[in-house]
């Protein structure tokens, strides 16, 4: 059986993210594993357009972008990185103590 990873289609259920790949399988996801999909309006879900030559979904009114492949992996978004030192933050180099 040939495999086809690009996107047929995108819907959601209450709380999942739903994609339909062109050769029959589904992906379901939890809604919780992106947050900003989670947020975002019924609308701004509705509003979603196929890119990286089908293997990857956009979200232009949230700015969320997901794949294919990382669907199929079960990556859900990536945490943001949190720093306890500013001077890291701002990309310096911590200071050594003499």
């Amino acid at each position: 059986m040939y495999m086809d990873e690009r996107v047929e289609a995108v819907y959601f259920t209450r709380d999942s993210l739903v994609v339909d790949l062109r050769d029959g399988r589904s992906i379901a996801v939890p809604l919780t594993w992106y947050p900003k999909l989670l947020e975002a309006t019924v609308k701004q879900r509705a509003l979603w357009e196929i890119c990286g030559g089908g293997y990857g979904i956009h979200w232009p009114e949230i700015d969320e972008d997901l794949s294919t492949e990382g669907l199929l992996r079960g990556a859900p978004a990536p945490s943001p990185k949190t720093t306890t030192n500013p001077a890291q933050r701002r990309g310096a180099r911590p200071k050594r103590s003499s």
